[in-house]
């Protein structure tokens, strides 16, 4: 039998369902916990421009937003769609396609974010 290091005990008789990643009883599962805290920052966000790696492509950038990961999907959702364009939420930064920088701007402010322009 080979052995994963994704697998792992995911049921036991005597505590019932296991949580996967940290392979608690799904009761004292510490991955929620976790999951809920708000990354702390220093409360302003910032929306850049980049295209380094990107082929030569532009990518409208947004760090520092004080959110869950399940806030921050929906408002990933919401800025693409207002801008029109594709993009992804990858490790707390929400990214959009093509140089929409002041867009978002105005758009985070509108939700009462403190945004502002980084990167020149």
């Amino acid at each position: 039998m080979k052995s994963s290091s994704l697998g792992g005990l995911v049921y036991s008789t005597e505590t019932g369902r296991m949580c996967p990643a940290c392979r608690q009883p799904l009761a004292q599962c510490a991955c929620k916990a976790q999951a809920k805290v708000a990354p702390a920052g220093d409360g302003v966000v910032r929306v850049s421009r980049q295209t380094k790696g990107r082929g030569g492509k532009c990518v409208s950038v947004v760090k520092g937003l004080p959110l869950d990961a399940i806030a921050l999907a929906l408002l990933g959702k919401q800025l693409r769609t207002q801008c029109g364009s594709g993009g992804t939420v990858k490790d707390g930064v929400i990214e959009v396609q093509g140089d929409h920088v002041d867009t978002i701007v105005a758009a985070l402010a509108k939700l009462g974010h403190q945004a502002k322009k980084a990167g020149g």
